[in-house]
């Protein structure tokens, strides 16, 4: 489990594509710091396994499955990604509950400046809009953020300069994608509630 609180900027240094796979290589000292083989570590909100270890890298597969629902098929060598480590039991919950299960992908749409933060708006599918609720949280590239509006097919979240500069989403242009875990909470109301009236 991560809380979105992205600790690091990392660097994709190397990709073996595979026929349905992937093979990640990834700078990211802080984020390999204690990790062991078999870690988990959020790779832009995604969680990978770690299959290998070096000075201050790390390797992992990206499966089929991930490759298609993530944008994470769609770095290269150079590509900066955010990091988390998994939390520790009695760690501060920084953010709000993110699993590293990425729903799907969200496309920027536009960034609109303000005095000290800029306001960004995504497309999302309907198929995950009904998850995203106003002052609710989202995950975006593994940053916890809070919704600041919302739309029948679009949400805008309001990005701090330390979110601006201390995560990848400060380097995003219109049509960039991101990686998008909405609130977990809300899957599983949403199933109670259709298991209960039958929907």
């Amino acid at each position: 489990m991560f809380t979105g609180i992205i600790e690091e900027i990392g660097e994709v240094l190397a990709i073996e594509q595979e026929q349905d796979s992937a093979r990640l290589t990834i700078r990211g000292p802080l984020a390999c710091s204690d990790a062991q083989l078999g870690s988990s570590i959020a790779v832009n909100g995604t969680c990978l396994t770690v299959t290998d270890l070096d000075e201050g890298s790390f390797g992992c597969d990206v499966m089929a499955e991930t490759l298609h629902r993530t944008a994470l098929g769609r770095l290269v060598a150079g590509s900066r990604v955010n990091l988390e480590r998994p939390v520790s039991v009695g760690d501060r919950l920084g953010g709000h509950i993110v699993q590293g299960h990425v729903d799907g992908v969200a496309t920027l749409i536009s960034r609109t400046p303000g005095d000290h933060w800029e306001v960004f708006r995504f497309a999302i599918p309907t198929s995950m809009s009904r998850y995203v609720v106003e002052k609710g949280s989202i995950a975006l590239n593994g940053t916890s953020l809070t919704v600041c509006a919302v739309g029948p097919e679009w949400f805008e979240v309001s990005l701090i300069p330390a979110t601006l500069t201390g995560t990848v989403l400060g380097a995003l242009a219109p049509r960039d994608e991101v990686n998008v875990e909405v609130d977990v909470i809300a899957k599983y109301v949403e199933m109670l509630v259709c298991k209960e009236s039958s929907c």
